[in-house]
């Protein structure tokens, strides 16, 4: 039996823990454009009160049956909350659908569920928030800053 009819998944970079925008010359070519696309969210939404989720998806399960009826979809990008961090004001994620089992899915469900992942990924930071996720994150990059400073090592975009 299923847990839940909405699975979300995702890793958070608080971009406010992001000191350095250079990449390093020796950045694997994947690498290399996931720090662009943290340097390009920084450009556009800045750095305070903003988050990057990377490595993210969420599944939609339509059905009690997974060979029938499951959306997964990939998603990557920005979050903002509120002042205080205490909640989630928008996000500008880049959304697309990596698999799927529904026999009856056409082009206007797929887009659809892709803004319907907007929704469900607003409800799910939040949860995130509620839950302390945000602010150890927050510690953990803090660590991270700390630990580059002491070394005057290159740790690259703190990755």
């Amino acid at each position: 039996m299923q847990s839940s009819q909405v699975e979300i998944s995702f890793e958070c970079l608080p971009l406010r823990s992001v000191g350095r925008l250079d990449i390093p010359l020796d950045a694997s070519p994947a690498f290399h454009e996931r720090c662009q696309r943290i340097k390009d969210a920084i450009e556009k939404h800045g750095s305070h009160n903003t988050y990057y989720l990377f490595d993210a998806h969420c599944i939609f399960r339509l059905t009690n049956n997974p060979a029938c009826g499951m959306l997964r979809y990939g998603f990557e990008g920005t979050v903002m909350t509120d002042g205080d961090d205490l909640c989630t004001k928008s996000c500008d994620l880049d959304v697309r659908l990596l698999q799927e089992t529904c026999d009856w899915l056409n082009e206007p469900i797929v887009s659809w569920f892709a803004e319907t992942v907007l929704i469900a990924v607003r409800v799910e930071f939040d949860r995130y928030i509620a839950a302390g996720d945000l602010s150890r994150s927050k510690d953990r990059a803090a660590r991270i800053a700390a630990t580059c400073e002491e070394s005057s090592g290159f740790l690259g975009m703190y990755l």
